[in-house]
């Protein structure tokens, strides 16, 4: 069943993604459906590495400032994995990591 939950949270990560490409400038997705889900693969693991590195405080889950920053960066460093599929440019991955915040407190993608 964990596997269930796993693939339901990254089909609704690859829909916010979508989402965030048409609500965001400087936010660019291509590739459609399966672009928007190695996205948020890519995305996902570098956050699990950033999470790793610095701890629970940088988590989008605690809501603050510094996660809030660290989501900016995880999602402009993501462009530079998948160059092909990503395109973000500062402002972009701003407004970007504040409507993936918006969408999240609505729509939950972490597992319980």
């Amino acid at each position: 069943m964990q596997w269930v939950g796993l693939i339901v949270r990254f089909v609704v990560s690859a829909l916010v993604l979508i989402v965030v490409s048409w609500l965001s400038p400087g936010f660019v997705l291509r590739g459609g459906f399966v672009g928007a889900l190695i996205a948020a693969v890519v995305i996902a693991v570098l956050g699990y590495i950033a999470e790793a590195l610095l701890g629970n405080r940088v988590s989008p889950q605690s809501r603050g400032l510094v996660g809030f920053i660290t989501a900016a960066v995880v999602i402009y460093l993501a462009q530079f994995i998948i160059p092909g599929l990503l395109s973000v440019n500062i402002l972009g991955a701003l407004i970007s990591a504040f409507v993936i915040g918006l969408i999240d407190a609505v729509v939950p993608t972490v597992l319980r």
